[in-house]
């Protein structure tokens, strides 16, 4: 049962390819769905599984992270359910940093051995996906694995940013290579079901999500003293040594991971759809995140269609639509949005504020302004007849107040755009 394992989420390195998202954020603090950071993912998956003691490594720009756990997970003093926040730090017998995601583990281990536990279920901070950890954790247990990997198929596309390996019949992990070579890569192939090959997924690739035996894991970083990284160092040792059993968890259900600007602009816009593959909407298995007791959102005139809006917002535009609106978002009149995420303020302006005229100093969007393939990160403020349109014929390129990546326009946080401002295609 999860009472004799305990979860490490793991936070995320200086997510590099999320910028500038990750300016002043790390990877699992950045807003998704409207209300949520991703780091409510891997604790709801936890909460929802019945898992109840998680432990948060952090090491960049954690201090926003670090607030939201804080004010998120509080549970009754007479449970022990927790979720504690480790952050990176120099000690007598260590000055470095975490080095990488296996590091991190082996650093914080004096924080969490003292805890009783038979299993460790290792998850990352920044993927969007539901799962029963029961499932994976029973698997480890009836095949007696030392290691399971929960695993996926992927196409040829996407095989070189995962660590993909062969299986046998009994779901034993018989080869493993991180992050292959496309030259290599038809040697990788793995024998999956037709439903999968028929999209042209031939891979099976790593989710980096494993789960250890505790006694295995202690016996893995024995033998392998100076390994960082699990996905590099650690998953191809056990595989390849005879001396422990790896296991594939297939999973069937949707994950992705938020590791670019295109698959989390992606993803975002994937939420709004009729029937979006992750389910916002689920009574037994909720995103749990910080009750905020914002208003209920205010609205004059605007259509709709395909669209998330969060809590507290107050709009006049006159369109909105395939897009996603973060908490207390002001949009101004006559306002076209389309294929966007908003991701809202930090804060209400007072109404001393909100009279002041230049519109460049008032948190949203102003009026007459026309808003298409574009990231709007928190505090954000747009003045009068401004047009942002992002599209695929424009050039990576980055402003002191904005970054334009695959064609999409991403406006740094707090920026202020004034009246008129052309940002991206020009119509």
């Amino acid at each position: 049962m999860l009472k004799n394992a305990i979860a490490i989420i793991l936070g995320g390195g200086a997510g590099s390819r999320l910028y500038p998202l990750t300016d002043k954020r790390s990877k699992p603090a950045v807003s998704i769905g409207g209300k949520y950071r991703l780091i409510d993912i891997p604790i709801s998956n936890c909460l929802n599984s019945g898992m109840r003691r998680m432990f948060v490594l952090t090491q960049f720009n954690s201090a926003s992270l670090n607030q939201h756990i804080k004010r998120a997970y509080n549970f009754d003093i007479f449970s022990d359910a927790f979720v504690d926040i480790l952050a990176a730090e120099q000690t007598r017998t260590s000055l470095d940093w975490f080095q990488g995601t296996a590091d991190a583990v082996r650093q914080c281990i004096p924080h969490f051995d003292h805890h009783e536990f038979d299993h460790v279920i290792v998850l990352s901070g920044d993927q969007l996906y539901q799962m029963d950890l029961n499932v994976i954790l029973d698997k480890h247990r009836a095949l007696g694995a030392d290691l399971t990997v929960a695993t996926i198929p992927v196409n040829e596309r996407d095989a070189g940013g995962f660590g993909i390996m062969k299986v046998n019949e009994e779901d034993e992990i018989i080869n493993f290579i991180e992050k292959p070579d496309k030259e290599v890569l038809p040697d990788w192939k793995s024998p999956l079901s037709e439903e999968h090959t028929s999209k042209g997924n031939h891979f099976l690739a790593s989710m980096g999500i494993y789960v250890f035996s505790k006694n295995i894991l202690s016996k893995l970083f024995d033998a392998l003293p100076s390994a960082i990284d699990f996905g590099k160092e650690i998953i191809p040792y056990a595989v390849g040594s005879a001396d422990f059993k790896a296991v594939s968890y297939p999973f069937g259900g949707y994950w992705t991971d938020i590791g670019t600007i295109r698959s989390y602009f992606e993803a975002s816009l994937e939420l709004t759809q009729y029937l979006p593959q992750f389910n916002l909407f689920d009574n037994k298995k909720p995103v749990y995140t910080r009750a905020r007791m914002l208003s209920p959102s205010k609205v004059f005139g605007t259509r709709f269609d395909h669209t998330l809006i969060s809590d507290g917002c107050i709009i006049h535009a006159d369109s909105i639509s395939n897009s996603l609106i973060g908490i207390r978002s002001r949009i101004g009149k006559h306002t076209t949005i389309d294929q966007s995420v908003i991701l809202g303020n930090d804060y209400y302006q007072s109404l001393k504020d909100l009279s002041e005229e230049d519109q460049t100093k008032l948190l949203g969007i102003g009026q007459n302004c026309t808003i298409k393939r574009v990231i709007l990160d928190k505090n954000v403020k747009i003045g009068n007849n401004v047009s942002i349109i992002g599209d695929d014929s424009l050039d990576n390129e980055e402003t002191k107040d904005y970054c334009i990546s695959d064609g999409i326009v991403i406006l740094k946080k707090g920026v202020a755009i004034p009246d008129n401002a052309k940002i991206g295609l020009r119509v």
